[in-house]
């Protein structure tokens, strides 16, 4: 690598970064409009996504597998992959989407960036790791952004009772992707990556299969098109392909960079709500997200990896 080559890496690693955490934010704005254009129900929409993004995941499984430099996993470490990623793909998506199907999806966004502060949570309680002060600080601009957004929301949502059945089910899932962080982040550094979020990503698609099966309406899938170019759109703009954005972006910019940029993500829900879904855009709504941002900041500042927002 010559010198003058170097100054353009940050700048790739930045614009892959950033471009992968707005796709990544897209998710919530294609969920409505589906659930809107369609009127189809979250689990059959879950299910088109993880359909459509199979194949990529399972050719990368494949080809992980296959390479020489390979160590296999132990039995532990296999429980443990289907475990958190059946936590982390399946119950928690599940929950999401149907959470989407109650609340905006720019209150989406900011209940699901609780998820930070749920693995400092579960840090502290499980791994007896302590909670520093710049992250008590960092926890309560978090929370009290919360807040204000969330009053704000009220003032101008006429949903009724679905607005609180929807938070609880966002901030659930916020809880269960942070089990599935947590969970991860001792698991990765000893099976590697790409072959930790490959394997979870089959075993969440195997458990959403089983539970259509058994629970949903497959004559939904052969009667709407539409529907299945919102599962193609879901599976390929708001999985896989910021997900291989966002790992490129680790390996030229590093975890700290990554995680400050992906702050965006909020930022960029709330606007594509605004334009695609008209959904309004109030100052309760801008001061509560930055201070949600911030707080989000400050707890991924310093972490030793990090792993692709929701």
């Amino acid at each position: 690598m010559t010198p003058s080559s170097r100054p353009g890496l940050p700048l790739i690693g930045f614009i892959l970064t950033l471009v992968g955490a707005i796709l990544f934010s897209t998710k919530a704005i294609l969920v409505k409009l589906a659930f809107g254009a369609t009127h189809t129900d979250a689990l059959t929409l879950l299910t088109l996504r993880m359909a459509f993004a199979l194949p990529f995941y399972g050719v990368i499984a494949l080809l992980v597998s296959s390479k020489k430099s390979n160590v296999r996993m132990t039995r532990p470490q296999w429980a443990a992959v289907v475990v958190l990623g059946v936590l982390g793909y399946y119950v928690s998506s599940l929950l999401d989407f149907i959470g989407l199907q109650y609340v905006s999806a720019g209150l989406e966004r900011l209940l699901l960036f609780l998820y930070p502060s749920f693995v400092v949570f579960l840090n502290a309680v499980v791994f007896k790791q302590r909670i520093t002060g710049v992250q008590k600080g960092a926890l309560l601009l978090t929370y009290l952004g919360i807040v204000i957004a969330y009053v704000g929301e009220l003032a101008i949502d006429t949903t009724g009772p679905g607005l609180y059945l929807g938070s609880i089910l966002v901030v659930l899932c916020a809880v269960t992707y942070s089990m599935y962080i947590a969970g991860s982040a001792r698991l990765i550094p000893v099976v590697g990556a790409t072959k930790f979020t490959a394997y979870a990503m089959l075993a969440a698609t195997a458990g959403i299969f089983s539970h259509f099966a058994l629970a949903g309406h497959g004559e939904v899938l052969a009667a709407s098109r539409a529907l299945w170019g919102y599962g193609l759109g879901l599976a390929i703009f708001s999985t896989v392909l910021p997900s291989f954005l966002i790992s490129q972006g680790l390996k030229r910019i590093g975890a700290n960079n990554v995680a400050i940029i992906s702050g965006i993500g909020p930022i960029s829900t709330i606007a594509q709500a605004h334009f695609f879904l008209h959904e309004p855009i109030f100052v309760a709504q801008i001061g509560g997200t930055a201070l949600v941002v911030a707080g989000v900041l400050l707890l991924s500042w310093k972490r030793s990896a990090a792993v692709p927002a929701r």
